[in-house]
């Protein structure tokens, strides 16, 4: 009896490998991306991106937070992969609610969401992190108090809420670190190898997702050599922001490691809390630029959706030069200075032609990954003191 009640008081286990059901949780979880790219592609407009940036910045907050969860917790054991299989089924009623988020689904996702916390908090009390997890319970129950609120309610005062939740987790904390987990940031234990690989897969299934979606999105009934070139071209792009992200993976895991545990938990936040989250957001532009090239290749695609194309690309490389900037290794120029010719193509897709704008974006995006050379050094001693 005793014996039992250590197991589930204490990290036992060790999070070595990413396990099959952490897996399925982000293929779940990649069905957000794919709602808020429909989204964003559908409402291509100011109101429409501050609703992507609201609506994935509340979910990408709780997702890591499970990675975090399944660093500490891994789900081996019968009772734990029930309870993420709880997780998922909140994250799936918020991905499904998202179209509607901030009108008529507003209740449907502030239940799902508050269940995501729910289970994330209940799962994690079991592990040695506890009291990081009781630091952390106030400003993650409370957005979800408000999150609920907000989907009582109509008008304007449903972003302002919205904000509200998101700065109640994501800003609040470190207004007040001695009543936050940051006060209790050694608590949590960053396997770096797991926690590293769980992100990777991540970005696989949803760069994987991105292209179903562009396959999808083909006009069949009209195959042209334009269309097939412009669908095999909306794979490479996709194919080249893959090789970005896995040419500073190492990198990332070998600066986790070399850092203190209080550093590691400060610098996991840093790197794959909100350098992420603007790799996803670049995800999420991206595919929202593939689909109008691929719907439409022999004509300008127009301002929005060739800015959505190049905006997201280079979001998507600045986050890799802040990821870089972070754990000391590698250059951050390349990555920039992309980043910048890829904005200045923009009038290419507006005004000329859309195909041919994919294509110089995927030529600058092959010339910049040559000249890299695909070898980044060694993290400097710096990052251990973070």
């Amino acid at each position: 009896m005793p014996r039992e009640r250590r197991d589930q008081n204490t990290d036992t286990d060790v999070a070595d490998r990413a396990t099959p059901v952490e897996i399925f949780f982000d293929v779940v979880f990649v069905l957000t991306v794919t709602q808020l790219a429909d989204l964003l592609e559908h409402d291509l407009n100011w109101t429409g991106v501050g609703q992507t940036v609201l609506i994935l910045g509340l979910l990408w907050y709780l997702y890591s937070g499970y990675a975090w969860l399944t660093n500490h917790v891994p789900p081996r054991r019968p009772a734990r992969k029930l309870l993420l299989f709880g997780g998922m089924a909140g994250f799936l009623l918020t991905a499904v609610a998202i179209p509607d988020a901030f009108t008529g689904s507003g209740l449907l996702f502030g239940i799902g969401y508050l269940i995501v916390v729910t289970v994330h908090l209940g799962l994690f009390s079991q592990s040695t992190a506890r009291a990081g997890v009781r630091r952390l319970a106030p400003y993650n129950l409370g957005a979800a108090a408000l999150i609920l609120a907000a989907g009582l309610l109509t008008g304007p005062a449903v972003p302002v809420l919205w904000v509200a939740a998101i700065f109640t987790q994501t800003v609040l904390p470190y207004l007040l670190p001695g009543r936050s987990w940051l006060g209790a940031a050694a608590s949590f234990h960053i396997r770096p190898a797991h926690f590293v690989e769980r992100h990777g897969l991540l970005v696989i299934v949803a760069l994987g997702e991105t292209v179903v979606a562009i396959g999808m999105g083909a006009p069949l009934d009209h195959i042209s050599p334009a269309v097939a070139g412009a669908v095999v071209m909306a794979l490479a792009l996709p194919a080249t922001l893959w090789w970005t992200y896995f040419t500073d993976t190492a990198a990332g895991e070998a600066a986790l490691e070399h850092a203190d545990p209080a550093g590691r938990a400060r610098l996991s936040a840093r790197v794959y809390i909100l350098t992420h989250f603007v790799l996803l957001l670049g995800i999420i532009a991206t595919a929202t630029g593939l689909h109008a090239v691929v719907a439409h290749p022999d004509t300008p695609a127009g301002w929005p959706s060739a800015l959505a194309l190049t905006a997201g690309v280079a979001l998507f490389l600045a986050a890799i030069a802040d990821l870089r900037h972070t754990v000391g290794v590698g250059r951050t120029g390349s990555r920039l200075a992309t980043a910048a010719l890829v904005l200045a193509t923009t009038p290419v897709g507006a005004s000329v032609n859309s195909a041919l704008h994919l294509g110089v974006v995927i030529a600058l995006m092959v010339v910049m990954l040559r000249i890299d050379g695909h070898r980044p050094g060694a993290p400097v001693s710096r990052v251990a003191r973070t």
